[in-house]
């Protein structure tokens, strides 16, 4: 599926003006599309070398991530000495420069180049998951390069529906959905999700859910991750049961031997219980579990900057420190 569109990043003539818009989300959004711009100028080799830069600077001078990061890599690796988690950690703020790097040439991705960033690993368990023709749950998680998970599959020919959560700044979340879906992509915002992924699954497509960070008591359940109890959604479980479609775990690793990344697929089977709050209970610790046997495998590859135990069991005290 060949992508030839042009950059869509604006220039300055082309913020957008309306009234319903503040100054701060103006200027943060003219400084988000002219960072995109330039990068998506540069040759992708050298784009990658500013952002490695920028995410040095950023572990350098943002104290607030790198000490939820290091509270985390404790609290899920309590035997690791001090110098091994901020290693790790420094490795996830190096991916966040790459990744900002290729989400920058996104416009310039088609079918020829896209094979030089990033290949599937696993395709044949994605593909028997589409032919059931239920639609297929594309569970994921903040891990590699998330953003191009979906990107990549529709360059592949596989578009994909994605459950985004809108950013703060409307101007930018326009403008990074923009890039998200040059490839044939839908974003499904959070708020509608459950109506629109029924529809998608219906009519046989694929629905991308990140399952991997902290969620009220009320949208989820809590559930071991890493040893502790973590409230996870249980969403995914619920449409699972509720469709009956074929579950695939769809991860971009970073392969450091090949210089590029791959789209892993594995599938993950349905847990049947007879209680469905069970089942529904089971099967989202299973999907975790999957989840953490990857982290485990490749721990500067997730996003240990979430605070992924923030909501606590009934008469739990807080556990992040203010």
């Amino acid at each position: 599926m060949a992508n030839n569109s042009p950059p869509v990043a604006a220039s300055s003539s082309e913020v957008p003006r309306s009234g319903h818009h503040g100054t701060r989300h103006r200027l943060e959004y003219l400084a988000a599309a002219s960072l995109l711009r330039f990068l998506g100028w540069l040759p992708h080799w050298l784009a990658r070398g500013v952002g490695a830069v920028l995410a040095t600077l950023s572990y350098a001078l943002w104290p607030r991530l790198r000490k939820v990061g290091l509270f985390n890599l404790r609290l899920a690796f309590p035997d690791w000495p001090g110098r091994r988690c901020r290693q790790v950690l420094f490795g996830l703020f190096r991916n966040f420069g790459r990744m900002l790097a290729d989400f920058a040439h996104f416009p310039s991705l088609n079918r020829k180049n896209i094979e030089r960033l990033i290949i599937y690993d696993g395709f044949e368990h994605y593909a028997q998951a589409r032919e059931q023709g239920k639609g297929v749950l594309f569970l994921t998680a903040h891990f590699g390069n998330w953003e191009l998970s979906s990107f990549a599959h529709g360059v592949y020919g596989y578009p994909l529906n994605f459950i985004v959560r809108e950013l703060d700044n409307p101007l930018i979340d326009a403008l990074v959905t923009r890039y998200r879906c040059l490839s044939g992509g839908h974003a499904i915002e959070k708020k509608e999700s459950v109506r629109e992924v029924l529809r998608a699954f219906q009519r046989g497509e694929a629905v991308g859910i990140l399952a991997d960070q902290n969620t009220l008591p009320a949208e989820g359940a809590f559930v071991d991750f890493f040893g502790h109890p973590a409230c996870t959604t249980t969403g995914p479980a619920r449409l699972a049961r509720k469709t009956g479609v074929p579950i695939v775990l769809g991860l971009v690793i970073w392969d450091a031997s090949m210089r590029k990344y791959r789209l892993r697929f594995d599938p993950v089977a349905w847990i049947k219980r007879e209680d469905p709050e069970e089942e529904i209970l089971v099967n989202t610790a299973n999907f975790t579990r999957l989840i953490e046997d990857y982290i485990r495998r490749y721990p500067d590859q997730w996003l240990w900057v979430h605070r992924r135990w923030k909501t606590r069991p009934p008469g739990e005290p807080p556990l992040y420190p203010r």
